[in-house]
């Protein structure tokens, strides 16, 4: 039956996630044997509860009258009315609840708001594009090509200071024999998957003005906007910058913030006219979210226990990055940068290694420590590799222990 699905799903690889989920099942008989039980430091995912304050919330209000129906593919309106004040509230930002649509999750919106705009074309020339960030999150390309368009990849690069030079984007695009016509979005993410970097309202303003002017949806993943630490200006909503809203649209997550990933909820907001189309399709895909989540979720997001919750729990991810990075230079790791923002570390694979596929490879079967690849998330995320410190501190420990032990250093 597989000849009968379309090309683009018969060539799409599964989730990098998944694959790295399955190597592991695969060695843990093994490790368990030498006494290196596998320990994740893949996922993207946090592993604490949920705030007490939802879970309570959600509890009574499953017995109430009419919950248990159908909603609406755009949210209810108290959920929508919920986003409008958060957004006023956090960002200054006035967002009406008919800017607003719910979602099952940031991934699924941002994947059909990419189908919502792609046109498929066979030529690969004449293919409708999506710029997306490279290192950046691995499933953009796949929800890209699996939609027919073509991903091209704006670098994020140490030279660039993560800031790459849009209009010199283009002009790449163009000597690479692409129509820049064809261009139809740009994805950013700042916090920044896998790199854990933010950046200013000078380089806000930027994007914006040249999406304005070349005429194109501009796309910001802002899933890592409310965990971040340090002293630094906190991440900012793209639509808090003059003009962002006559071209963005914004996607958020309670995943992240609120350790809420099997929830699935989120919501997206911005351009009024693109909120419209995205709502059309919608409208043909599901029937909305469980109205009971729905509810929870909306007296989570301007109460006083969901901002707690977030302070405590990035105070948390504060204090086991620093134990990780320490831990990393204890073993002879150069300077790297240090995240501000996200629960990810992104660091240099050691000089012995070719590819950062060896590396990742070779600590799993050696230490039984699961990272994921640099280039998973890019070409140019060759050369390094993430890890995701949302486990406990005693296991972030024993990682470090672990490579030291088995002479898993820098420089040897």
């Amino acid at each position: 039956m597989k000849e009968l699905f379309n090309q683009y799903i018969q060539n799409l690889e599964t989730y990098i996630m998944f694959r790295i989920k399955d190597e592991v099942e695969r060695l843990t008989p093994e490790l368990e044997a030498k006494g290196r039980s596998p320990i994740s430091l893949a996922m993207g995912a946090p592993t604490s509860n949920p705030p007490l304050f939802v879970i309570d919330k959600l509890k009574s209000i499953l017995d109430e009258r009419g919950i248990h129906t159908y909603s609406v593919p755009k949210g209810e309106l108290y959920f929508r009315k919920a986003v409008s004040e958060r957004m006023k509230i956090k960002y200054n930002v006035d967002v009406t609840p008919d800017e607003v649509i719910s979602l099952i999750g940031s991934k699924e919106g941002i994947a059909n708001m990419i189908r919502a705009l792609i046109n498929p074309i066979p030529n690969e020339k004449e293919k409708d594009i999506i710029l997306i960030p490279d290192p950046g999150y691995a499933s953009y390309s796949q929800m890209v090509i699996t939609s027919g368009g073509y991903p091209y990849s704006v670098p994020l690069t140490i030279q660039n200071r993560y800031r790459p030079d849009l209009d010199e984007v283009l002009d790449n695009l163009k000597k690479d024999g692409f129509n820049p016509k064809k261009v139809k979005a740009l994805i950013i993410n700042y916090p920044n998957n896998p790199l854990g970097v933010s950046v200013d309202r000078n380089y806000y303003r930027h994007v914006v003005d040249f999406c304005r002017r070349n005429k194109i949806l501009l796309i910001s993943d802002a899933a890592y906007i409310d965990i971040y630490f340090g002293n630094e200006e906190r991440p900012i909503s793209i639509l808090e910058i003059e003009g962002a809203k006559d071209v963005a649209v914004e996607f958020f997550s309670f995943s992240k913030p609120y350790s809420m990933t099997g929830w699935r909820l989120g919501w997206v907001c911005g351009n009024k006219e693109a909120i419209s189309m995205f709502g059309k399709l919608k409208s043909t895909i599901d029937s909305g979210l469980f109205k009971a989540l729905q509810k929870a979720s909306a007296e989570l997001l301007n109460s006083i226990e969901g901002d707690r919750y977030i302070v405590e729990e990035n105070n948390k991810f504060r204090l086991k990055r620093n134990e990780f990075v320490n831990g990393l230079k204890g073993l002879g790791w150069p300077d790297f940068h240090v995240p501000d923002s996200t629960f990810y570390v992104w660091a240099p694979i050691p000089p012995r290694f070719k590819t950062s596929q060896e590396f990742t490879s070779y600590v799993l079967q050696k230490s039984g420590i699961v990272l994921v690849p640099g280039n998973a998330f890019g070409k140019n995320g060759e050369g390094f590799f993430r890890a995701s410190v949302v486990c406990s501190e005693n296991d972030l420990y024993t990682c470090i222990e672990r490579l030291r032990q088995d002479g898993i250093f820098y420089n040897v």
